[in-house]
Protein backbone atom coordinates (compact mmCIF):
# COMPACT_ATOMS: atom_id res chain seq x y z
CA UNK A 1 0.00 0.00 0.00
CA UNK A 2 1.29 3.67 -1.00
CA UNK A 3 0.61 5.73 2.01
CA UNK A 4 2.59 8.91 1.08
CA UNK A 5 3.56 10.34 -1.91
CA UNK A 6 6.31 13.18 -2.04
CA UNK A 7 8.20 14.41 -5.62
CA UNK A 8 7.74 16.55 -8.53
CA UNK A 9 4.49 17.55 -9.68
CA UNK A 10 4.59 16.68 -13.41
CA UNK A 11 0.95 17.15 -13.93
CA UNK A 12 -1.75 19.59 -12.15
CA UNK A 13 -5.49 19.87 -12.89
CA UNK A 14 -8.64 20.53 -10.32
CA UNK A 15 -8.99 17.09 -9.65
CA UNK A 16 -6.01 15.39 -10.68
CA UNK A 17 -2.30 15.82 -10.15
CA UNK A 18 0.80 13.26 -11.41
CA UNK A 19 3.62 12.95 -8.94
CA UNK A 20 6.41 11.91 -10.26
CA UNK A 21 8.54 10.13 -7.19
CA UNK A 22 11.68 7.99 -8.02
CA UNK A 23 11.08 8.13 -11.43
CA UNK A 24 7.65 6.81 -11.29
CA UNK A 25 4.44 9.25 -12.04
CA UNK A 26 1.58 8.54 -9.66
CA UNK A 27 -1.74 9.84 -11.11
CA UNK A 28 -3.91 10.91 -7.85
CA UNK A 29 -7.22 11.91 -7.46
CA UNK A 30 -7.38 14.48 -5.39
CA UNK A 31 -10.02 16.90 -3.65
CA UNK A 32 -10.22 21.06 -4.88
CA UNK A 33 -8.72 22.11 -2.03
CA UNK A 34 -5.64 19.89 -2.02
CA UNK A 35 -5.32 21.06 -5.55
CA UNK A 36 -5.81 24.56 -4.86
CA UNK A 37 -2.83 24.16 -1.83
CA UNK A 38 -0.97 22.73 -4.55
CA UNK A 39 -1.24 25.11 -7.54
CA UNK A 40 1.47 26.90 -8.37
CA UNK A 41 4.27 23.92 -6.88
CA UNK A 42 6.61 21.99 -7.99
CA UNK A 43 7.16 20.09 -5.81
CA UNK A 44 4.70 18.06 -3.03
CA UNK A 45 3.55 15.92 -0.63
CA UNK A 46 0.46 13.49 -0.48
CA UNK A 47 -1.19 11.43 1.84
CA UNK A 48 -2.60 8.68 0.11
CA UNK A 49 -5.37 6.27 0.29
CA UNK A 50 -5.01 3.24 -2.15
CA UNK A 51 -7.82 1.73 -3.52
CA UNK A 52 -8.07 -1.77 -5.12
CA UNK A 53 -10.47 -3.52 -6.86
CA UNK A 54 -10.45 -6.34 -9.16
CA UNK A 55 -10.44 -3.69 -12.29
CA UNK A 56 -8.54 -0.69 -10.92
CA UNK A 57 -5.76 0.64 -8.85
CA UNK A 58 -6.82 3.98 -7.87
CA UNK A 59 -4.92 6.84 -5.59
CA UNK A 60 -6.54 9.09 -3.71
CA UNK A 61 -4.75 12.06 -2.20
CA UNK A 62 -4.96 14.66 0.60
CA UNK A 63 -2.52 17.76 1.76
CA UNK A 64 -3.42 16.90 5.20
CA UNK A 65 -3.82 13.70 7.33
CA UNK A 66 -7.06 14.90 8.94
CA UNK A 67 -8.28 15.00 5.42
CA UNK A 68 -7.66 12.00 4.78
CA UNK A 69 -8.74 10.17 7.82
CA UNK A 70 -12.21 12.18 6.83
CA UNK A 71 -11.93 10.36 3.33
CA UNK A 72 -11.43 6.65 4.58
CA UNK A 73 -14.21 7.77 7.17
CA UNK A 74 -16.73 8.65 4.76
CA UNK A 75 -15.98 6.00 2.34
CA UNK A 76 -16.67 3.22 5.20
CA UNK A 77 -20.17 4.53 4.63
CA UNK A 78 -22.73 2.89 2.58
CA UNK A 79 -23.78 4.67 -0.50
CA UNK A 80 -20.71 7.24 -0.18
CA UNK A 81 -17.79 6.28 -2.86
CA UNK A 82 -14.57 8.00 -3.65
CA UNK A 83 -16.20 10.36 -5.83
CA UNK A 84 -18.72 11.83 -3.18
CA UNK A 85 -16.01 11.68 -0.46
CA UNK A 86 -14.12 13.96 -2.55
CA UNK A 87 -16.95 15.95 -3.78
CA UNK A 88 -17.63 16.31 0.41
CA UNK A 89 -14.24 17.47 1.14
CA UNK A 90 -14.15 19.83 -2.35
CA UNK A 91 -17.28 21.38 -1.22
CA UNK A 92 -16.22 21.30 2.89
CA UNK A 93 -13.11 21.65 4.88
CA UNK A 94 -12.54 18.90 7.26
CA UNK A 95 -14.05 21.36 10.13
CA UNK A 96 -16.74 22.25 8.38
CA UNK A 97 -17.59 19.00 7.47
CA UNK A 98 -17.38 17.61 10.97
CA UNK A 99 -19.95 20.73 12.10
CA UNK A 100 -22.14 20.29 9.90
CA UNK A 101 -22.35 16.26 10.90
CA UNK A 102 -22.51 17.33 14.86
CA UNK A 103 -24.77 19.55 14.70
CA UNK A 104 -26.96 17.55 12.14
CA UNK A 105 -27.11 20.12 9.49
CA UNK A 106 -28.29 17.39 6.43
CA UNK A 107 -29.40 20.43 4.41
CA UNK A 108 -25.49 21.90 4.09
CA UNK A 109 -24.54 17.95 3.33
CA UNK A 110 -27.76 17.86 0.85
CA UNK A 111 -25.74 20.74 -1.24
CA UNK A 112 -22.79 18.46 -1.85
CA UNK A 113 -23.18 17.00 -5.83
CA UNK A 114 -23.72 13.28 -5.06
CA UNK A 115 -25.20 13.60 -1.60
CA UNK A 116 -29.07 13.46 -1.27
CA UNK A 117 -31.57 13.06 1.67
CA UNK A 118 -30.89 9.47 2.97
CA UNK A 119 -27.04 9.62 2.58
CA UNK A 120 -27.06 12.88 4.39
CA UNK A 121 -28.88 11.15 7.03
CA UNK A 122 -26.59 8.12 6.93
CA UNK A 123 -23.43 10.33 7.24
CA UNK A 124 -24.54 12.29 10.29
CA UNK A 125 -25.90 8.86 11.59
CA UNK A 126 -22.47 7.11 11.47
CA UNK A 127 -20.17 10.05 12.16
CA UNK A 128 -21.98 11.95 14.59
CA UNK A 129 -19.70 11.62 17.85
CA UNK A 130 -17.02 10.46 16.08
CA UNK A 131 -15.48 13.03 13.94
CA UNK A 132 -14.53 15.15 16.54
CA UNK A 133 -11.83 12.72 18.35
CA UNK A 134 -10.89 11.80 14.93
CA UNK A 135 -10.04 15.19 13.82
CA UNK A 136 -8.16 16.46 16.92
CA UNK A 137 -4.40 16.78 16.72
CA UNK A 138 -3.27 14.06 18.61
CA UNK A 139 -0.40 14.15 21.56
CA UNK A 140 2.99 13.14 19.52
CA UNK A 141 4.43 10.64 21.88
CA UNK A 142 1.69 8.95 21.57
CA UNK A 143 1.06 8.62 17.80
CA UNK A 144 4.42 7.63 17.79
CA UNK A 145 3.73 4.87 20.41
CA UNK A 146 0.48 3.77 18.49
CA UNK A 147 2.28 3.77 15.33
CA UNK A 148 5.21 1.23 16.92
CA UNK A 149 3.00 -1.01 18.45
CA UNK A 150 1.75 -1.37 15.12
CA UNK A 151 4.94 -2.31 13.51
CA UNK A 152 5.70 -4.54 16.37
CA UNK A 153 2.41 -6.63 15.04
CA UNK A 154 -0.58 -5.22 16.99
CA UNK A 155 -3.37 -4.50 15.60
CA UNK A 156 -3.85 -0.31 15.33
CA UNK A 157 -7.62 -0.69 17.50
CA UNK A 158 -5.93 -2.83 20.03
CA UNK A 159 -2.48 -0.01 20.04
CA UNK A 160 -5.00 2.63 20.02
CA UNK A 161 -6.48 0.96 23.06
CA UNK A 162 -3.62 -0.08 24.84
CA UNK A 163 -2.02 3.70 24.85
CA UNK A 164 -4.75 5.06 25.98
CA UNK A 165 -5.62 2.51 29.08
CA UNK A 166 -1.69 3.16 29.55
CA UNK A 167 -3.36 6.81 30.96
CA UNK A 168 -0.35 8.97 30.31
CA UNK A 169 -0.57 12.06 30.09
CA UNK A 170 0.50 15.43 27.90
CA UNK A 171 4.76 15.15 27.99
CA UNK A 172 5.21 11.44 29.33
CA UNK A 173 8.15 9.98 27.11
CA UNK A 174 7.77 7.78 24.38
CA UNK A 175 9.59 4.92 26.42
CA UNK A 176 7.47 5.04 29.23
CA UNK A 177 4.08 4.99 26.94
CA UNK A 178 5.12 2.03 25.14
CA UNK A 179 6.57 0.25 28.29
CA UNK A 180 2.91 1.00 29.81
CA UNK A 181 0.88 -0.27 26.60
CA UNK A 182 2.98 -3.64 26.37
CA UNK A 183 2.57 -4.58 29.73
CA UNK A 184 -1.67 -3.71 28.78
CA UNK A 185 -1.33 -5.73 26.06
CA UNK A 186 0.95 -8.50 27.42
CA UNK A 187 -1.93 -9.38 30.08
Amino acid sequence: MIGRLEGRLFLLRPGEVVVDAGGTGYRVAVSLRTFEALAGASEGALWIHTSVRADQIALYGFQEPAELELFERLIGIAGVGPRTALAALSALSPEELAVAVESGDTRRLCKVPGIGKKTADRIVLELKGVLEAALAPPDDAHADAVSALVNLGYSERDARKAVEAAGTGQGTPLPEILRLALKTLNR
